[in-house]
């Protein structure tokens, strides 16, 4: 039964968390401070938190950087300020999915399922793709361009290996929401362009480029051959 970890100083936000997981069969601790949370991560070790950014002691960016010099315990942020969201998709804190306040709780579970989820795939033998002059090691989750690492997020690398196993195809926003976020399509698709974003930074230089194709989404193509 995986273990969730509410943090937020709203009672009637963790009540409701509680509420809806617990139907789903999850075992769910809430507390309220970020010092509480460092605490409970540290000893509850916890399947995932759910961590809200505006706590009345250390905020949430500042304790998932501390929860991530320890551990790769899976997080979803929730925020209310629309203007922190960049801050949260642009991967500055480290964590996998965000949710925006007021939040429906079914999307939550399905959140929390689809992290979970993730997190729960079983490892599969090594396998190398290769692509302009990126090596992509799929179990290692280690990527290189002309032999020297390129340091990609989970999502970003994510979004790289499912690109890459599927060169000139067209990927729509909610598609890859699906594939690589692993819930459906809720209006949000901003994430993805970050996410894109980023990810076209690290490998610039490396004979791989992410198209926009304005009105339908994105598909990866190699401008030089592999070596």
């Amino acid at each position: 039964m995986p273990n969730i970890l509410i943090v937020d100083d709203e009672p009637n936000i963790i009540e409701l968390a509680k509420l809806y997981l617990e139907r789903e069969g999850f075992k769910v601790e809430g507390v309220s401070t970020g010092k509480d949370a460092l605490t409970r991560q540290e000893t509850g070790k916890p399947d995932l938190i759910v961590l809200d950014l505006m706590l009345p002691d250390i905020d949430g960016f500042d304790v998932c950087r501390r929860i991530r010099t320890k551990s790769n315990v899976p997080i979803l942020m929730l925020t209310a300020r629309k203007e922190d969201v960049d801050k949260i998709v642009g991967l500055e804190l480290g964590a996998d999915d965000y949710l925006t306040k007021p939040f429906n709780p079914r999307e939550l579970v399905a959140r929390v399922k689809a992290i979970l989820r993730r997190n729960q795939l079983p490892t599969k033998p090594s396998s190398t793709l290769s692509l302009g002059k990126l090596t992509i090691d799929t179990a290692r989750h280690e990527v290189t361009s002309n032999g020297k690492p390129v340091s990609l997020r989970t999502k970003e690398f994510a979004l790289l290996v499912t690109m890459a196993q599927n060169p000139g195809i067209v990927f729509s926003r909610e598609k890859l929401l699906e594939m690589v976020w692993g819930y459906d399509y809720y209006g949000e698709t901003r994430t993805v362009d970050v996410h894109i974003n980023h990810l076209r930074d690290k490998i610039a230089g490396s004979g791989v480029d992410i198209e926009t194709l304005r009105g339908s989404g994105y598909k990866m193509i190699a401008t030089e051959a592999s070596k």
